[in-house]
This record gives C-alpha cells, structure tokens and sequence, in this order.
C-alpha cells in the first residue's frame, strides 16, 4: 500500500511538471534552463567545498525547477570550462564517446555512457575520489563509481588499442627521426616509474612500464605492470617487442638504409644504457672504467641519443601532468589494476595528440628523468656494436648538427 501510494505521488509530481511546462511561455521556459545550466555549472565547480546538506539542498531546488536540467554533460558544462574538467575539447570528448559508447550501453545499461565516460576522465585528470564521483555524477555509491571507472578503462583499452603500433605509418616514424640525424630508427625504447604506496614493492616502490615512441612523443608499443625490483632486461626478454623482432621477426624486419660511406644499417631503436646493445637495439656508449674516454664519434653520438632518449622522459612527464592520477602513489590494495589505468592513460595521450589537443594550461608538466636504472653489464652484441659505430662515424662524417629535440 504504501509503495503503490508512493508511486501515485511520484507519478502525480511528474504530471505536474510536464503540466507546468507548458503552461509557461517559450520565453521563461529558455530563462530557466538558463539558470538550470548555471545552477549546474555552479555545483560542478564548487562541490568538494560545499557541505553535504549544501550540495543536497542545491540539487533540490534544481530538480524542482519546472525545467529538469539538461542531462547530458555538454549541455550542462560551458565549453569553457570543459578543457579544465576532462583535460580535452567538447570535439574530442564526443568522438572518443562514440567510440566506446555501444560498449559502455552493453556493460553498463542503467548508466548514461555520457556520464560514465566523464566520470573517469574526470578521475583521471584530477584523481577524484570514487566517493566524489558518486555524488558529482549521481551514482548509487563509490562501489558503482569504481566499477563505471574500470569499466571505461577497459572500452577504451579496446577500442584505442590500435592506436600503439609501431608497424603503423612507419614511414612518417622514419621521417621524423630522419630529421633529427637517426637514420632508419624506429623509436626510442626506455621505461616510465609509477609509484605505490605500501610495502608490498619496498619502501619506495613503484612499478615499471616499458614504452617506445616516436620522434613527436607518441607510444608505439607499451610493456606496463612490471615491479621495480626486476631487470631491465628481464622485462625486456619478455616484452611483446622482443618478441616481435627476435622470435616472430614481424618488427624492425625493412630495408636497409644505405650510409653515405656505403654501409647499410638496419632499422633500430635507441634504448637506455640499462638495456643490452643488440643490432636492433642501440644503447649509448658506455665508460667501464674511469680512465676511459671517449673520442669524437662517441661523444657526438652520446649527445644525439641523450637527447632522443628525453622523448621517453617528456612522453611520460605529459600522461602524468595530464592524467594526475597517474602523478601520485597508487594505492596497494589497488595496484593490480594499476598497469591497466597507465596504459589507458597513454592510450588517451596517442588519441588527444591526434586530435591536435594541446596540453592543459594548469598541468605542470615536470619532465623530469627519473632515477636512473643500473647499467646493463651482460656481453656486448659485436653485430650491435658495429651498427652503433656506423651510426656515430656517419654523425661525425656528415658534420651534422641535429635539430633540437
């Protein structure tokens, strides 16, 4: 008796309202959605500062309006103020929503995919709270809002997964290392740390990703998850890129490029000092003992791949400064899923830079090296030695000055 009461009531008010609606001139109904989209604007802005009864008493007033506010996001946030809350424009909000979409509808019927998708960018961008979010974007509970946010994580994983592949329009990767004197190179190969509270990975764990990219900052292959206590080049032996130029030869498998001297270099990519030195993997040159030095060729060659290996340092220092979840420690009872939110993050910053979306102007990107790893001290590959001396000998040759980076 008492729920059908309540549903006549509820039935009664919203017969109400639609009669009220029309009763009201086209005119007052265009002022109070005005004021609707204000009063929502005003709430998004300023909630985690007002109090639960302030944040409640607000909604009420607005959901009494005789005009419910407009419930999709980009109606209800200026598009001023969009590239502040979601760290992307309206444009590439909504293309990136019509992609993950007809999952989100299938993974999550009861939820607007709208709200869903602006509910974890938003904690990406700002590293919101999962009880924050239920109250800004009207979820049953901090549990619903975790299972909305990962959910969102793997359409997009899904989804933008093609958007990291190196056999992907190699030629224009080729190019822009071309332009900074690295001919034939593919990538620059080095790792990202992301940082987890707790004990279970040492007092100042972290975990480690292993990341190529492109000339330009983009991800061409990422290898995440991989805790801080392991080597190099243990992580490396078991990557998919490993694998895919040393078993399945389906990567860095082109034509030579033929040197002005007449040597032919494969293609390659630059890799940190802690990795080994392969014919396909160029590490910098490297002092065993201090009486060493270097001569010219070497020098010259140093400085190009200290500079190329700054895109992986200034890739990362971006996803961070964009995505300040990804900026702070992650919670160690939630550290399993943390590979999945970085490569959802790096993912995102491949699809933004399509679009052309510049960097928030509030991000502080700090693109910092990070600690560095211990200097691989395996044996030294001689067919990889001897594309490294080609590659500094055609540098010296050549008088090249490379383009700053």
């Amino acid at each position: 008796m008492v729920a059908s009461a309540s549903k006549r009531s509820k039935t009664t008010s919203k017969t109400a309202a639609v009669t009220t609606r029309k009763q009201i001139s086209p005119e007052l109904l265009s002022l109070i959605a005005t004021a609707a989209s204000a009063a929502h604007t005003f709430l998004l802005h300023n909630e985690p500062h007002l109090l639960p009864s302030q944040v409640l008493s607000l909604k009420s007033l607005i959901s009494s309006l005789p005009l419910p506010p407009p419930n999709t996001l980009s109606v209800a946030i200026p598009s001023a103020d969009w590239f502040r809350f979601f760290r992307m424009s309206p444009d590439s909000f909504s293309h990136l929503l019509s992609l993950i979409s007809p999952s989100l509808s299938s993974s999550l019927p009861s939820i607007p995919p709208d709200s869903a998708l602006a509910s974890a960018v938003f904690r990406l961008a700002h590293a919101a709270s999962y009880k924050s979010l239920a109250r800004r974007f009207n979820f049953p509970s901090p549990a619903d809002a975790c299972r909305v946010f990962y959910t969102v994580c793997k359409a997009i994983n899904d989804k933008l997964g093609n958007l990291v592949d190196l056999r992907e329009d190699l030629g224009r990767i080729l190019v822009g290392f071309g332009w900074i004197s690295l001919p034939n190179c593919c990538g620059v190969l080095g790792f990202g740390k992301f940082d987890v509270e707790g004990e279970l990975l040492g007092p100042n764990g972290s975990l480690l990703v292993q990341a190529l990219v492109d000339s330009e900052g983009r991800f061409l292959d990422i290898s995440a998850g991989w805790p801080c206590t392991m080597k190099p080049e243990s992580i490396l032996n078991q990557s998919k890129l490993f694998s895919g130029v040393e078993e399945s030869r389906e990567l860095l498998n082109g034509p030579f490029y033929e040197l002005s001297d007449g040597n032919l270099v494969p293609q390659y990519v630059l890799g940190d000092s802690c990795f080994p030195l392969l014919p396909w993997l160029i590490t910098p040159y490297v002092r065993h003992n201090e009486e060493d030095s270097f001569g010219s060729a070497e020098k010259e060659f140093n400085a190009v791949h200290s500079r190329a290996m700054g895109l992986v340092v200034d890739a990362f220092g971006r996803v961070k400064a964009r995505w300040q979840l990804l900026a702070r420690r992650y919670k160690e009872e939630c550290v399993d899923f943390l590979p999945f939110v970085i490569v959802t993050g790096c993912l995102l910053h491949n699809f933004l830079m399509k679009f052309s979306e510049p960097m928030p102007d509030d991000s502080d990107v700090e693109c910092l090296k990070e600690e560095e790893l211990p200097v691989f001290e395996g044996d030294v590959d001689e067919n990889g030695r001897r594309v490294r001396d080609m590659l500094a000998e055609h540098l010296i040759r050549e008088g090249l000055h490379p383009v700053s980076i």
